[in-house]
């Protein structure tokens, strides 16, 4: 009898032995080469391609998360109603002018010297730099993540728009913000042509209590002479880029009208900078400034000029003071 059971439970173990055997096999995956090719192509999906002023840039298919490293890249996510991950500072705050727009939106340093750590901890799906930047810094954070060198250059501001917006998904936004500027800046060259035909028009930054002027192409110039048509001033035609423009030499141009950009971080050393031009005796007697045509600040000194906030708000603010 003893026997008996022994040899049942033998027969028994064997047999379970056997059984755990076949249900260890059959949980081991068994490699299937069209399961493997199916994920890789899903995989392939989840990413897409940003082609950018002659560059192809891969990001992923869903973005999330967005750095904007320069201001120029902060204003066009500003009216594109995007919020980045991580923004610039000026004085250790975001710029006020930007503050309601993109409130929220963790700091990560200033233009000159992004914070490659702060960066980092935001595990950003794309950053959005500035052409402005080495190469040195651009590496930096291309190690960090795929980098736009987003163009400082005015005439891009579309292509700018345009790119930011495909990453975002607001490409419909952007190709609405484009035709209605060009909607209302065809209507303004219209009404331009007849009333500042002879009229030389100058866009003048004070910085470091020193007056400056740009190429036509340049900063917001294109708004007065290539969107509204104003004619371009010989001393505008012959910058070749951000050049001083003495009080003598704005003397003999005599402008009939100037738009004044200051400021006061850009003037530290001499916050006086502005009031002190406005009282001089030369200034004064300028067409511009007797006509009272001496526009200050129509949109934020620190508006970057090149983007679609800036041409936007100067648009609207050139149209209102020139062509009333």
């Amino acid at each position: 009898m003893k026997k008996r059971w022994i040899f049942g439970a033998a027969a028994f173990l064997t047999l379970a032995l056997a059984g755990c055997g076949e249900t260890e096999e059959a949980k081991t995956p068994v490699k299937n080469t069209e399961t493997e090719k199916a994920s890789a192509e899903v995989k392939e999906e989840t990413t897409q391609t940003i082609s950018y002023l002659g560059t192809d840039y891969t990001i992923p298919g869903q973005v999330d998360s967005i750095v904007t490293a320069s201001l120029e890249s902060m204003e066009d996510a500003a009216v594109l109603g995007i919020k980045p991950a991580g923004v610039l500072e000026i004085a250790g705050a975001i710029p006020a002018y930007l503050s309601d727009d993109l409130a929220g939106a963790s700091l990560i340093g200033d233009k000159r010297s992004p914070n490659a750590e702060a960066i980092l901890t935001l595990d950003p799906d794309v950053i959005v730099g500035t052409s402005k930047w080495g190469e040195d810094v651009m590496a930096e954070m291309n190690k960090i993540q795929t980098t736009l060198p987003y163009s400082h250059i005015s005439t891009n501001w579309k292509d700018n728009l345009l790119a930011l917006s495909q990453i975002a998904g607001k490409e419909d936004l952007a190709e609405k913000i484009i035709s209605d500027y060009e909607a209302k800046a065809e209507e303004g060259k219209a009404q331009a042509k007849e009333q500042l035909a002879d009229d030389n028009v100058l866009i003048i930054r004070v910085r470091g209590g020193l007056m400056y002027i740009y190429p036509s192409s340049v900063y917001l110039n294109p708004v007065l002479y290539e969107d509204l048509g104003a004619k371009v001033p010989e001393i505008i035609a012959k910058a070749e880029a951000q050049a001083e423009i003495t009080m003598e030499t704005l003397a003999s141009v005599n402008p009939d009208a100037i738009f004044l950009q200051f400021e006061e971080s850009e003037n530290a050393e001499a916050p006086t900078a502005l009031e002190d031009l406005q009282k001089d005796p030369i200034f004064s007697s300028l067409s511009a400034a007797k006509n009272e045509r001496v526009f200050v600040n129509t949109i934020d000194p620190l508006a970057q000029g090149g983007t679609a906030w800036s041409k936007v708000k100067f648009l609207d603010a050139a149209i209102e003071s020139l062509l009333p």
